[in-house]
């Protein structure tokens, strides 16, 4: 089944729902925001059944109806949550629970519910629940065709998958996880809040292929077997778009009459209890209607006739049966188109197999060890395709691909150098024997036609074609039915005029063949794609997936010399690289600004020229990259980036984002570890490399990151290196182990570094003690060092201020947020060749204020000193003032914004500047000086003599003042100064 993960608002990045644990995990590691009680999850089988026995005698509110054993028997861990939620509403739920695992001393399992009482639900309080449901009791003759329908049932599904589209044994391409299987049938239908209100509306997303329909058939079997939520879920329709995609109009009780034997008193009853109703909707990817988006037109009468969009749009928005639950199945791309005709739906995002399940698919399909072992070995080492293995189906192709190479002695390397090579051998075991005997064209305009209809489908997110489609692209009947025999297409589900692509990754590698084929009889020999075209493949639309990826893969990976010779040696067709020339021209165009963001984690162009895998293309197109975003959380990512990343040879700015932590394990290959294993660890450190190969490449930023000690150490190790030229290292918000010791001998063991941030990181005690020796180390060369938001220990504080004392080189200063001790003096930290210095948010004391302030005295460097964000009051900045107004300084930007300054300093501010002529800025934003006292500083600027040149102040509303001064003010001012005056509302601080 693949891992599984559940969101209550598929708008939002929230954690999910409920993502079930692995067998092992301990329920503890499963809080609240995760799901309603999901620790019941891991209750064994045994203490599960005397959890019922014990449910049972528990006293549900007087108004409901009492628990029966038949609804707690069979019911599973998902289900028993679900009845303790329904009929024990809001904390009553969780006090029943502890009290009954009370009774079953089960500790651990009382305390962790206690814990949510107390931390999580604290105002939780019981809803009113309406048990006030209608019984519904069929006749005899009506409960007869239900188990008719329920023998159909099981008889149609029995089968999961379609054997007339694939070759081969169930076996050989499906593989399930039981566990994961049962878990999530089990919680579809769990409520999404501690209220307890079931989910109404229950989206499963996924990528084609993904499982989608296999879940829909499986909840169909159970409920047929009465083990899907028996105490609740009465009845079950599994609905295809399709057979609401008719010209003919019907009624909903005339369509859920077919599947009753043509009942239709049978169906009005049924729908006349949506309470008791499930309804699984799929094939979205089929329809050829359009939603209705205008709430007057839909329907609540199910017995209505009605067009197919007025009825499916009716039962999506909840017009028609809002008491009913249905469970929708759509591919991510259509997300947008039917989001919003739902109302308040619970999203499940199925993402396929796993890693480890990918790799005991591998291990199921090769009977022996060694052979697969050399198959995951070298399925891994190629991040696109073994990402496409998520996909079940795609899986089963690429093992059989593998092992018909490896049983002809080939080298696996050579013959598939990418994911589009993959897909050129399996599809030619398809398509030679049937095209060549092909009567009215000949082979190469017969597959033309072919990729011309998948293309033209790729362009237009179509992937069903009517026979207008096919005319279109000049495919006639005997062709549909030569490819339909070939399993390349299939017939769309309950509508025989209707086609589509057995795969869409089918149909994305055909558009893709397209533009590679030759055309000797043409003026121009290929299909050209179009500057517009190109863009549509490289774009990267913000967060969401560009819909036309898995065509831009494949057309890069067909660009690869050794698949075009696979094309013309496999599939009988010549190739042109006339495409190839326009990619490269418009891929290698510098951008324009800053780098494009990346989309969800790498740009996209990074996968493209890692398929294509020809060093000279992709250095080409990436001369000119200057700057890399790049954020990092699976070994796909990391291996596609330390690829392309040796090919920037100009990059001069770095920006990394390691989501996770970066395993330097062997993932899924075996133990002990054959040769080669280690590939995670050698790409990250082909990753590192770029640090001593990129003569230009000076900054590094690395932000929200979390690794491991190995994985640092091999970055440390890098920028350590004494090819390494980088001047400016940054951290920001990283994991307290991205910051070692081993990161700051870089400081001494790198001497063109000069720059070091570290932002909002929570440094150890011995990387604190590191960084103070480090700073006293005659080699470091460190010019700038910025600590923001990263809190010392008094001892570590007042050691920092002495090592930076004696560190001679260093120019620029900035702690904030708790980097230096509230009640350690100033002096210290201001070292005489200090040219910047800023202390901000750093709760000073006045001892700091004195402190700093007679230290100005020796200090001949400062240009630039900032105190904002300090209670320093007008008391507090007396001392400054005397300070500045006695003595010549070179001071020329003085930063006190928000320092709870008032009007009564501002008469000394003026008497500084009529002193100290070097002061060219001052910002006083967000202090209280009111409009006197910006009045008085005004008066300074109007003397010819002033030397400052940027004053930042505030006003309140339209002063009266300002409406008469600000015409000659405005006259008087020289073009050298600027008055930055924004107008607020008064308050106490503006």
């Amino acid at each position: 089944m693949g891992d599984v993960k559940l969101n209550p608002d598929p708008s939002c990045s929230s954690s999910p729902l409920f993502s079930p644990p692995s067998p092992a995990s301990s329920s503890s590691s499963l809080p609240y925001r995760n799901g309603v009680m999901p620790f019941l999850l891991s209750v064994g089988a045994e203490h599960l059944q005397r959890f019922k026995q014990l449910l049972l005698v528990e006293n549900p509110s007087p108004d409901c109806t009492p628990l029966t054993w038949d609804q707690l028997k069979s019911a599973r861990c998902g289900e028993v949550i679900h009845l303790l939620t329904e009929y024990f509403p809001g904390r009553r739920a969780w006090e029943v629970a502890r009290d009954i695992f009370a009774k079953m001393n089960q500790t651990e399992l009382c305390v962790q519910i206690q814990r949510e009482l107390n931390e999580i639900l604290p105002n939780l309080e019981p809803e009113a629940l309406n048990q006030r449901k209608r019984e519904l009791t069929l006749e005899e003759d009506e409960s007869d065709k239900i188990r008719e329908y329920k023998a159909r049932v099981m008889s149609e599904h029995s089968a999961l998958w379609d054997r007339t589209s694939w070759p081969g044994n169930n076996l050989d391409f499906f593989y399930q996880e039981p566990w994961g299987e049962d878990t999530l049938l089990q919680c579809l239908l769990l409520p999404r809040k501690p209220q307890g209100r079931q989910p109404k509306t229950v989206v499963l997303l996924g990528d084609a292929a993904v499982g989608k329909t296999t879940v829909a058939k499986k909840v169909m079997l159970e409920w047929a077997e009465d083990k899907f939520y028996a105490h609740k879920v009465r009845f079950a329709f599994y609905l295809r778009c399709q057979e609401m995609d008719g010209l003919e109009e019907r009624s909903f009780s005339e369509l859920i009459a077919c599947k009753l034997s043509g009942s239709l008193a049978l169906a009005s009853r049924i729908l006349s209890h949506p309470e008791h109703l499930v309804l699984l909707l799929d094939g979205f990817e089929e329809l050829t209607l359009t939603l209705i988006d205008r709430p007057e037109d839909l329907s609540q009468d199910w017995d209505q006739k009605m067009p197919g969009p007025v009825l499916l749009t009716s039962l999506l928005s909840k017009t028609m049966l809002p008491d009913a639950t249905i469970i929708v199945f759509l591919r991510f791309n259509l997300w947008k188109t039917v989001s919003p005709f739902l109302k308040g739906p619970s999203l499940i995002t199925l993402t396929g197999f796993s890693t480890p399940e990918r790799s005991r698919y591998f291990r199921s399909y090769f009977k022996h060890g060694r052979d697969a072992d050399a198959a995951l070995r070298f399925a891994t080492g190629n991040a696109a395709l073994f990402s496409m293995c998520r996909v079940p189906v795609t899986c089963w192709l690429v093992c059989s691909c593998l092992k018909q190479q490896m049983e002809r002695g080939s080298s696996l390397p050579q013959a598939f150098p990418n994911a589009a090579a993959v897909f050129v051998h399996y599809l030619s075991s398809l398509l030679p024997t049937q095209v060549r005997h092909a009567v009215s064209e000949t082979h190469q305009e017969q597959l033309k036609h072919l990729c011309s209809l998948a293309a033209e489908g790729m362009w237009k997110n179509q992937w069903v074609f009517g026979e207008t489609d096919c005319s279109l692209a000049r495919l006639d009947e005997r062709d549909v039915q030569l490819f339909l025999r070939a399993r390349v297409l299939r017939r769309v589900a309950a509508d025989r005029d209707l086609v589509a692509f057995t795969h869409p990754s089918f149909q994305e590698f055909f558009a893709a063949l397209l533009f590679v084929l030759c055309f000797p009889q043409r003026l121009r020999n290929f299909e050209a794609l179009d500057s517009f075209r190109v863009l549509q493949l490289l774009a990267h639309p913000g967060r969401r997936r560009n819909p036309l990826a898995g065509m831009a893969l494949f057309l890069f990976g067909l660009l690869n010399d050794t698949s075009t010779l696979a094309v013309e040696q496999l599939l009988g067709c010549k190739v042109s690289p006339g495409n190839k020339r326009k990619l490269l021209k418009i891929a290698a165009l510098p951008p324009d600004g800053d780098p494009p963001a990346p989309h969800h984690r790498l740009p996209q162009l990074f996968y493209y020229l890692h398929e294509i895998r020809e060093e000279v293309f992709v250095g080409q197109t990436l001369h000119e990259c200057r700057k890399a975003l790049l954020v990092i959380s699976k070994i796909r990512e990391l291996q596609v980036s330390a690829f392309c990343l040796k090919f920037c040879r100009r990059l001069q700015e770095l920006e990394l984002t390691v989501t996770k932590t970066t395993s330097l394990s062997p993932g899924p290959l075996p133990s002990p570890r054959p040769e080669g294993s280690d590939r995670n660890s050698l790409w990250w450190q082909e990753f590192c490399s770029v640090f001593r190969t990129h003569e230009s490449l000076e900054v590094l930023t690395v932000k929200d990151s979390v690794m491991d000690t190995e994985t640092v150490e091999i970055l440390a190790a890098a920028l350590r290196h004494p090819h390494c030229n980088l001047r400016k290292l940054i951290f920001r918000h990283v994991g307290s182990l991205v910051v070692s010791e081993g990161i700051l001998r870089v400081l001494v063991e790198n001497p063109h570094l000069r720059h070091l941030e570290i932002e909002d990181t929570k440094l150890r005690r011995q990387v604190t003690e590191a960084l103070c020796s480090t700073l006293r180390h005659p080699r470091c060369f460190l010019q700038t060092l910025r600590l923001d938001g990263c809190p010392f220990d008094p001892t570590s504080g007042a050691d920092l201020t002495r090592s930076l004392r004696k560190n001679i080189h260093l120019k620029t200063l900035m702690l904030r947020r708790g980097c230096l001790e509230r009640d350690e003096p100033c002096a210290p930290v201001l070292a005489p060749q200090l040219e910047k210095l800023s202390l901000e948010n750093c709760d000073l004391t006045s001892l700091s204020y004195r402190s700093l302030a007679f230290s100005l005295v020796s200090n001949r460097s400062l240009t630039h000193l900032s105190l904002a964000e300090n209670a320093l009051q007008d008391d507090g900045a007396k001392e400054l003032w005397n300070i500045l107004r006695n003595f010549p300084f070179p001071l020329q930007r003085l930063v006190l914004r928000s320092c709870a300054l008032t009007s009564e300093c501002c008469q000394d501010i003026v008497s500084v500047l009529d002193k100290n002529k070097n002061l060219r800025s001052l910002d006083l934003g967000c202090n209280s000086l009111r409009d006197a006292g910006v009045i008085v500083l005004c008066q300074h600027l109007l003397k010819p003599d002033s030397g400052l040149q940027v004053l930042d102040c505030c006003l309140t509303l339209q002063p009266p003042w300002l409406v008469a001064c600000q015409a000659p003010l405005c006259m008087e001012f020289s073009s050298s100064i600027s008055l930055i005056c924004p107008v607020f509302f008064p308050s106490p601080h503006c």
